[in-house]
This record gives C-alpha cells, sequence and structure tokens, in this order.
C-alpha cells in the first residue's frame, strides 16, 4: 500500500514538471505592447534555442512549414483589425508559421492557433505575407520576437531575422 502511495505521489510529481514550461529545454516568452494605434499585439511562443545548428539546415529548413517556435504553435493575437505588409487581417488569434528561405520568408497566419505545433492545415490560414530575410544585428542563440510602438514585429534568431508590420 506504501509503495502504491509512493509510485502516486511520484508521477504526480513528474507530471507536474512537465507541466511546468519553464522546465523545458524550449522556455516560453511572451512580448505583448499596445501600439500607437491602439492595437494590442501579443506573441506567445517558446524559444529554441540555435545550439550550433543551422537555421534552414538542422533546425527550420528552408522551403518548409515551420511553427515559428517550439513546442505548441506560436500564438499571434492583434486585438483589432489590422493590416499585416498591407493585407488585411482580421482581430483575433492565430497560429504563427512561417516558410524559412534564405532570401524570404512566408509569414502564415493560421486560424488554429491552440494546438500542437506540428498540426498545420493550409486550408486554415487566413493570411501569408512574404518578407525579406535579413541578417541581423548581432547573434541571438534563443529565438526572440520584438514588437515596438509602431506595430514594427521583428524576430531574430541566429544570424538570421524577418520583421513585417501591424498597422
Amino acid at each position: 500500500m506504501l509503495s502504491l502511495a509512493a509510485t502516486t505521489l511520484l508521477t504526480s510529481l513528474v507530471a507536474s514538471a512537465q507541466d511546468d514550461k519553464s522546465k523545458r529545454p524550449s522556455p516560453p516568452a511572451k512580448v505583448s505592447v499596445t501600439t500607437n494605434s491602439g492595437n494590442t499585439i501579443t506573441i506567445d511562443y517558446s524559444q529554441p534555442s540555435v545550439k550550433g545548428r543551422t537555421i534552414g539546415n538542422d533546425i527550420a529548413p528552408y522551403g518548409k512549414v515551420w511553427r515559428t517556435g517550439a513546442n505548441e504553435a506560436t500564438v499571434f493575437e492583434i486585438s483589432k483589425d489590422a493590416k499585416i505588409n498591407g493585407k488585411s487581417l482580421p482581430a483575433g488569434k492565430y497560429g504563427l508559421y512561417s516558410i524559412p528561405g534564405e532570401k524570404n520568408w512566408t509569414i502564415i497566419f493560421n486560424k488554429t492557433w491552440d494546438q500542437s505545433g506540428l498540426k498545420y492545415a493550409e486550408a486554415d490560414d487566413a493570411l501569408r505575407v512574404v518578407v525579406p530575410a535579413q541578417k541581423a544585428p548581432s547573434f541571438t542563440e534563443k529565438m526572440t520576437f520584438t514588437v515596438d510602438k509602431s506595430g514594427k514585429v521583428v524576430q531574430m534568431w541566429g544570424n538570421s531575422s524577418f520583421a513585417f508590420t501591424v498597422k
């Protein structure tokens, strides 16, 4: 009986530690900014690390849909209807996916946001925009998003970067 209780307690502790996202190898991060136009942009994601790998080859392979983060799908939310690089996107939550490329990245706003990052259906895309691949100003080990008051969203990871604007 004591053995059963100990096993149950140990199982509960292990499950609890797995639910604690801060203990994951790719920890959670969140950025939320209200722009000058009053639109609140929130990005809730997990930060994969480069760990000596090559972006576009070993991780986030060029030409293939990627969850733009780790673990669950990255969640991109806007509080008001907006234009992303001039294209309309209604207010709401979206799964943020991308197709990395050497010269351009395709940024995908998918209507299904509350899911594993491995489940993706193109039929659920709300919007796609193509943005130029850029060289990051400095090496960033953990993938990081920034958002400024003008609505510029920047993703930096390794030596690469991309940006888009929410207006």
